[in-house]
């Protein structure tokens, strides 16, 4: 009998019907201390978590009303499978309305002409290459809506010298990934109060 509860304990802690894995719609088979450990980089996103919060974000900038792949995204790496399926030119359109960029500006961030991005339907998707830039972007300013509090805030601060960029304008900078990181950094010193 100690055998048998010394099973169930371990089938409670390990074991493929944990609450956890179902609370989280997470393989169920994944071992519970993979949950609990918020240094998995591939484990469960809790519902209030920053990143849960920014995925919402990007969703709500791009206009896509739910989850476009078939599994959830819990971390980075889910956005691959959007990003390989491309972004479609609604969403871009969508973007572009809720950020204030221009076609013009979007053109030059994603190194297409302006005449060309003009004859996409709504349905026709970008290249992967594209797609990742709008994702970025997204995600970018999702996060300056989290730390300016809303998103015209973020906008006058895009449009804005800043010195810490060398008194140039973030706007500037969106036209490559090492840009929007940048753009992403100074984004975590203001939000720690080093204000650029």
């Amino acid at each position: 009998m100690k055998k048998n509860l010394k099973t169930r304990t371990n089938d409670r802690k390990f074991g493929t019907n944990n609450r956890l894995a179902k609370k989280y719609n997470i393989e169920e088979d994944l071992p519970l201390n993979i949950l609990e450990d918020p240094a998995v980089p591939y484990g469960a996103v809790a519902p209030s978590s920053p990143f849960l919060s920014l995925v919402r974000g990007v969703l709500q900038l791009l206009g896509i009303p739910g989850q476009t792949t078939h599994s959830p995204i819990r971390n980075n790496a889910d956005f691959i499978g959007i990003i390989r399926e491309g972004v479609p030119r609604k969403a871009l359109d969508h973007l572009m309305e809720n950020t204030g960029l221009t076609v013009a500006e979007i053109s030059t961030i994603i190194r297409t002409s302006d005449r060309t991005l003009r004859r996409y339907t709504a349905k026709q998707k970008l290249n992967p290459e594209q797609s990742e830039r709008i994702i970025e972007l997204a995600k970018l300013y999702s996060r300056g809506e989290d730390v300016f509090g809303n998103m015209e805030g973020f906008k006058q601060w895009m449009n804005s010298s800043i010195v810490a960029l060398g008194n140039k304008k973030p706007k500037e900078f969106l036209d490559t990934s090492l840009g929007i990181d940048l753009l992403m950094n100074e984004l975590g010193r203001i939000e720690h109060g080093i204000f650029a």
